[in-house]
């Protein structure tokens, strides 16, 4: 052990200290572990809620979607939905066509995101619906050949539609009467109530066969869009142009980061805003680190004078110093990061419930991650080491004829 690290450690373990120090500097220790320990539960949070936005986002949107500007819709959409499906890393691309109606039932009337789908290939695409599509007559018409509807959890408790009610949905398309032009409505029967855990989703979405919407539009037999699935959500920017030019000229495509860009951006200054506030609590503790050691050269001057007399250099002296700091340092930030950590798995366990109306998920998620704590640990390390600068500098300026001529 060096002679830096050695007095360092008698001086931090010494009985001698006055009591002052030794709270300020129990005090110091503690405000490194709680800016350590807030910073992980709070960044935590934070990349909880992107990686639950993300996963949920994800299980009801398209990777990549394409339509074409200034057309009434793709006829030959099972065609281009086959190009696109043949593509590296694709593994469903499937059409469907989108209608904003108004959803009717018991005297209660809300509008809606109405999606038309072909269920033989949506299976491969949605993951939310694909459990329920494992019943083949889940889009059977009835016996007097309504055809059915699946409609989200939040929507039908909303609505208050249970599994066999019918509900009349009309679409802003009109049909021209001779009386004007007039909505086209149509009756359904609900098939099915899902869940995604999505409450945007539960809340405003529906289901129902391409065909059925098609009809109820009356736009003949189109689609509106080609939507792709690819087996890593992350390629989806760097394929995006290559799968339009499969699916054949005047195809414009767009990806679920474009669609999500500015809540994803959101997320992130709000993740480096919560890193610079917090992280005072741990630059105020590194000040307590420099007055503690300030203090410790005052009190500790002959011992320093003794030191150099005694043939001690300069940088050893000054180690000295910013080993004690580094120590306080790593005692408060491996306890912060036990707790925070501790604390952070617990608290993702338990879930802490919220308004899924205001924050789209049911509770508050945690994720750890590893890159974080590393720059946790640096940041705070750093800012213990840059607190010992001063006193350190300030033992190393002592002379020892000064101090120790009355001695």
């Amino acid at each position: 052990m060096s002679l830096s690290r050695f007095v360092a450690l008698r001086y931090l373990r010494s009985r001698h200290r006055p009591p002052i120090l030794r709270i300020i500097s129990w005090l110091s220790v503690f405000g490194v572990g709680a800016g350590v320990a807030t910073l992980v539960v709070a960044l935590s949070m934070n990349s909880g809620f992107r990686s639950a936005l993300e996963e949920h986002l994800l299980a009801v949107t398209a990777h990549v979607h394409f339509t074409r500007p200034g057309s009434e819709g793709i006829p030959d959409y099972n065609a281009v939905a086959d190009r696109v499906a043949a593509q590296p890393h694709v593994v469903a691309a499937v059409p469907a066509l989108y209608q904003t109606v108004l959803l009717s039932f018991g005297g209660r009337a809300r509008g809606i995101v109405l999606k038309g789908i072909d269920p033989a290939r949506e299976r491969r695409s949605d993951t939310v619906l694909a459990t329920l599509l494992r019943r083949n007559d889940l889009f059977a018409p009835d016996a007097d050949g309504l055809d059915a509807v699946v409609l989200g959890g939040a929507l039908a408790d909303d609505m208050r539609v249970h599994e066999g009610d019918y509900v009349t949905i009309t679409s802003s398309h009109g049909r021209l009467t001779p009386f004007g032009m007039l909505p086209r409505s149509r009756r359904y029967r609900v098939t099915a109530i899902f869940h995604s855990g999505f409450y945007d989703y539960d809340a405003n979405w529906g289901f129902a066969t391409l065909a059925a919407v098609q009809a109820l539009a009356g736009i003949g037999d189109l689609a509106g869009v080609i939507e792709c699935r690819l087996d890593k959500p992350d390629l989806a920017d760097s394929l995006a142009d290559s799968l339009a030019a499969a699916a054949g000229q005047g195809y414009v495509p767009r990806t679920w980061s474009e669609e999500n860009r500015a809540l994803f951006r959101a997320l992130r200054l709000e993740k480096l805003v919560t890193a610079i506030f917090i992280g005072l609590i741990t630059f105020v503790a590194g000040l307590n680190i420099l007055f503690v050691l300030s203090m410790t050269v005052r009190e500790k001057a002959r011992d320093i004078a003794v030191l150099v007399a005694m043939g001690a250099r300069r940088d050893q002296i000054r180690n000295i110093f910013v080993f004690q700091g580094l120590i306080a340092g790593l005692w408060g930030t491996a306890a912060g990061g036990i707790f925070g950590y501790a604390l952070t798995l617990a608290l993702d366990r338990w879930r802490l419930p919220l308004d899924p109306e205001v924050y789209a998920i049911a509770y508050v998620p945690f994720h750890p991650s590893v890159t974080d704590a590393i720059w946790i640990i640096l940041a705070a390390l750093t800012i213990c080491v840059l607190a010992t600068l001063y006193p350190a500098r300030l033992a190393t300026r002592l002379s020892p004829t000064e101090v120790l001529r009355y001695e």
